[in-house]
C-alpha cells in the first residue's frame, strides 16, 4: 500500500483521489482471483481450530487487537480523511468508535450463552450456540473503521473466521485496519481481501462461505439475498435507507431545525440513517424553514474541517440530479443547489421547499446534504407519509406530545424509531431493518445471535445395564 504514488497499474490496482484537491490518495493492489480463493481457504482451514478457542480466550485476543488499533488510530483516520473527505475530527471519532465496539464485543462474548429448558422431570435440556464458521463481510466507506469493527468484532468473538472485503473508495483505511488485527490474531481468523465490485463476484463464487455479512448499497445487498438461495449462505444486511422526520405543531422551530440539520447536514449527508424526508406541521413551517436555511448556509460557509465534500464525483452527479429533478417538479431551492465551480467534489447543505411525493429526494435515498420539506396539515398526515416507504431504516419523530410518541413508536416500520433526537442511543443498541433496507439485526447483542447457531440438547438417562438373571 503506497500513498500518493508516481504511477499505478490500472488493470490491478485500486486508485482512489482525495475528494477535497483532487490528487491521488491512495493506490492498493486489487487482489487476483488465486488470493480470492486463497483467502477464502486459510479462514475455512483456521474456522474449526479457532470455534474450538474458549470465548474468555477469544475475547482477551480481541481487547487485544481492539487497542492494537487503538494505538494506530490517528494513523487510520488520516487514510480515511484523504481517501472520502471525512472531516478530521469525524474520522478519528469513528475509529475510537469502532476500537469500542470492538471492546464491546470482546466482553460480551465470552457471556454469549445458551439457554436451559424446562422439560420432563428427570431429564435436562439445554440450548447451545455455536460458530456459523466463515464470514464474509462486505463494508463501506462512509464510516469504515467505525462499521466494519461491528461485524468483524462480532464475527470473530462468536468462534467464527472472517474474509473481509471493504469498499473500493476506502481501500487503504480497510487495508490497514485488516492487518492490525491480523497481527493480533491467529493466522486466518480475518483475512482481508482488497477490491471492487468484480473482487466481490469472485468471492461470492468461492464454496466454504457460511454468512454474508453486508453494509452497504440496497442493490448489493439484494444481490448477496439472490446468491444466497443457492449458498444457503445466512444473509444479515443493512442497506439504504430514506429516513423521515415528522415535525409537530408543539415543538419550538429553531430547536427542531437545528436536529434536521444535524441529521441532514452531518457527514455531508453521508450517513445510513441521515435525515433524507422532512414532514413539518404547518403551523410551524415558516419559521422552521428560516432556521432551517440559516442552519444549512451556517454549515456550508463552515471551515473544510468542519464542512467535508461528498465522497467522489460519481456521488455528486447524483445528488445534483435529485435536486435538478425536485427543482423541475416545482419545489424550490432556498438555499443551495448548485454544484460548485473549482477542484474538489463539495456540496452545499440545501433546503428544497415544496417538495411532493413523487420527486426523487423523497422516494430515493440522495446520501447528500439535502433538507426536502414537505408541509403536512396535521401529526397523522406527517405519520402517515413518513410510513410510506418502501425503506425502513429508521425514522423520527420531534413532538412533545406523548400519544403521538407512542404511535410513532407502534405504526412506522422501520428498525430504529428516534423520539426528540435524530442520532443517539444506548450503548449495544440493536436495530432491525426492514424492506429495502436490509434484514437481520446488524449490531448490538443480537448480532451475536445473528452469527450463531443454535443447538437443542435433550438428555435422558439411559437405564442400567443388565448382565443377565435375576438379582
Amino acid at each position: 500500500m503506497t500513498i500518493a504514488p508516481a504511477a499505478a497499474d490500472a488493470t490491478t490496482d485500486l486508485v482512489v483521489t482525495d475528494p477535497v484537491d483532487g490528487t491521488v490518495a491512495s493506490t492498493v493492489p486489487r487482489a487476483s482471483e488465486p488470493e480470492v480463493r486463497d483467502a477464502v481457504a486459510r479462514a475455512r482451514a483456521a474456522a474449526g481450530p479457532w470455534a474450538r478457542t474458549a470465548p474468555a480466550e477469544r475475547g482477551a485476543l480481541l481487547r487485544a487487537a481492539a487497542e492494537h488499533v487503538r494505538a494506530h488510530a490517528q494513523e487510520l483516520a488520516d487514510l480515511n480523511t484523504r481517501e472520502t473527505g471525512k472531516v478530521p475530527g469525524d474520522a478519528l471519532g469513528g475509529v475510537e468508535a469502532g476500537v469500542g465496539t470492538l471492546v464491546q464485543y470482546a466482553e460480551l462474548g465470552p457471556v454469549h450463552r445458551g439457554e436451559a429448558l424446562r422439560g420432563q422431570f428427570g431429564a435436562a435440556d439445554w440450548a447451545v450456540p455455536h460458530p456459523r464458521g466463515v464470514v464474509l463481510a462486505l463494508t463501506p466507506w462512509n464510516d469504515p473503521v467505525a462499521v466494519a469493527c461491528g461485524i468483524l468484532g462480532a464475527a470473530i468473538v462468536t468462534g467464527n473466521t472472517v474474509v473481509h472485503k471493504g469498499s473500493e473508495r476506502s481501500p487503504a483505511t480497510i487495508a490497514r485496519l485488516n492487518a492490525l488485527l491480523a497481527e493480533v490474531l491467529p493466522d486466518g481468523v480475518l483475512v482481508g481481501v482488497d477490491g471492487d465490485g468484480s473482487t466481490g463476484e469472485l468471492l461470492l463464487a468461492q464454496d466454504g462461505i457460511d454468512v454474508y455479512a453486508h453494509v452497504g448499497s440496497t442493490a448489493t445487498g439484494d444481490r448477496l439475498s439472490e446468491v444466497a438461495v443457492a449458498t444457503r449462505a445466512h444473509v444479515v444486511r443493512e442497506n439504504g435507507g430514506n429516513d423521515a422526520v415528522v415535525v409537530d405543531a408543539d415543538v419550538d422551530p429553531e430547536w427542531a431545525a437545528a436536529q434536521v440539520a444535524l441529521g441532514a447536514f452531518a457527514n455531508t449527508g453521508q450517513i445510513c440513517t441521515s435525515v433524507e424526508r422532512v414532514y413539518v406541521h404547518r403551523d410551524v413551517a415558516e419559521p422552521f424553514v428560516a432556521a432551517l436555511v440559516a442552519e444549512a448556509e451556517r454549515r456550508t460557509a463552515a471551515p473544510a474541517d468542519t464542512y467535508g465534500p461528498l465522497v467522489d464525483e460519481r456521488l455528486r452527479s447524483t445528488v445534483q440530479s435529485h435536486v435538478d429533478d425536485a427543482v423541475q417538479r416545482g419545489a424550490t431551492a432556498r438555499t443551495g443547489g448548485v454544484t460548485p465551480d473549482g477542484v474538489g467534489t463539495f456540496y452545499p447543505a440545501t433546503v428544497l421547499t415544496g417538495c411532493t411525493d413523487e420527486m426523487l429526494v423523497m422516494t430515493e435515498e440522495t446520501f447528500g446534504p439535502i433538507a426536502p420539506v414537505r408541509v403536512v396539515d396535521d401529526f397523522d398526515e406527517g405519520l402517515r407519509l413518513a410510513a410510506a416507504d418502501r425503506y425502513g431504516l429508521a425514522a423520527t419523530v420531534l413532538t412533545n406530545d406523548t400519544g403521538h410518541a407512542l404511535r410513532a413508536a407502534a405504526e412506522l416500520p422501520v428498525g430504529t424509531v428516534k423520539v426528540n433526537a435524530v442520532f443517539g442511543g444506548a450503548p449495544g443498541g440493536s436495530a432491525q431493518p426492514r424492506g429495502a433496507s436490509g434484514a437481520g439485526f446488524g449490531y448490538g447483542p443480537h448480532l451475536l445471535d445473528e452469527l450463531t447457531t443454535t443447538t437443542v440438547v435433550h438428555l435422558e438417562p439411559a437405564p442400567a445395564r443388565t448382565t443377565g438373571g435375576t438379582k
